[in-house]
């Protein structure tokens, strides 16, 4: 593989976006008192309140997981069980943390573009207060999904009034969530909150951030005494304004956005090029970062001694190609005429 050229196998793998290194930098000059209790912390806890509302509860903590796994456990008990597509991240990639920790049974729905729907969640609605049954409690979508879908506002408010109408709660994996937003053309609190979502993990790694996720909860009364679960949960970080901070530059002048755009921008342009190749079938609609295609085996192994990617289904020979915030028109281009080479061997 030539590592001179950027990667095309995460958003995680790309660098941190010059505004939030010198946010850090500048969170750097003195002392502040640590465990959130500094100005920074605060800055930034208003600026989440400007993009998502007045009324929420916010808290930083190390990373996806972690704000994924306690945000589940501080509104599931371990009698409960946890709706999600069968592609969640929750469900996947997360080494059972979910269950581990909240002691909750996921139950999976089949989904073809990674996306939960009023039906698919259905047929999990059913033994409430039949004691030998977990009981439903938490649907949990990723926004965008794991397959670089979105879903629209009135997509995750049929899913919440099928929760609130149950007694449940939904809650969103927003790892990619600036991604889903610049891809709808609309605001955080439109496709969350707005939309009845309950508790959001809002990430940045992905796009131009060094490190800390975000749990919010929209009802002040869904975080009771989260500081402890957050501290128990070892996820609270003692310089917290070195990831405050990122936050702060993150959601000012809209740079989330833009970086995401950015992203999303070079995702399509990707795709445009690709559907020109014969014999690569690209298998999602491309919405946000992510373009999934399927082609040969043999190429797929001689394009990864180029370019570093990962086959997502071993099976049909699918790989997923992501773009990210520092994803040039020519990184692009570069990739393309690989692919181009490659595929001519396989084509004549």
């Amino acid at each position: 593989m030539n590592v001179s050229r950027k990667s095309f196998a995460s958003d995680n793998n790309s660098g941190v976006h010059p505004a939030i290194l010198q946010a850090i930098a500048t969170a750097n000059e003195g002392h502040a008192i640590a465990y959130g209790d500094d100005p920074i912390t605060a800055r930034a806890v208003e600026k989440l309140r400007e993009h998502f509302g007045e009324e929420i509860d916010a808290y930083f903590v190390y990373g996806g997981t972690g704000a994924n796994v306690l945000g589940l456990k501080q509104i599931a008990r371990p009698h409960h069980s946890i709706i999600c597509p069968e592609t969640a991240h929750i469900h996947n990639d997360e080494c059972g943390a979910p269950e581990h920790y909240t002691g909750c049974k996921l139950l999976t729905v089949p989904s073809n573009d990674g996306k939960l729907t009023v039906e698919g969640v259905q047929r999990h609605l059913h033994g409430f207060g039949f004691e030998h049954h977990s009981q439903p409690k938490v649907i949990s979508i990723s926004q965008a999904t794991e397959l670089g879908t979105v879903y629209t506002p009135e997509e995750i408010r049929a899913l919440a009034d099928l929760a609130h109408r149950h007694g449940m709660l939904l809650h969103m994996d927003g790892a990619r969530l600036c991604n889903a937003a610049a891809a709808l053309d609309a605001g955080l609190r439109e496709i969350t909150t707005g939309a009845g979502v309950d508790v959001l993990s809002f990430g940045g790694a992905k796009n131009g951030l060094l490190i800390g996720e975000c749990v919010i909860f929209f009802r002040k009364e869904l975080s009771a005494d989260f500081k402890f679960t957050r501290k128990q949960g070892m996820q609270l970080m003692s310089k917290m304004r070195f990831v405050a901070a990122q936050y702060e530059a993150y959601l000012s002048g809209d740079l989330c956005l833009r970086l995401a755009k950015r992203a999303n921008r070079t995702a399509g342009s990707l795709a445009a090029e690709v559907e020109k190749i014969p014999e690569i079938q690209i298998t999602q609609p491309v919405q946000s970062n992510a373009v999934f295609a399927i082609l040969p085996k043999e190429a797929i192994e001689e394009l990864q001694r180029q370019f570093f990617f990962y086959v997502w289904n071993e099976e049909t020979s699918e790989v997923r190609w992501m773009t990210s915030f520092d994803t040039n028109g020519d990184d692009v281009m570069d990739f393309v005429q690989c692919i181009r080479i490659v595929m001519n061997k396989y084509l004549r």
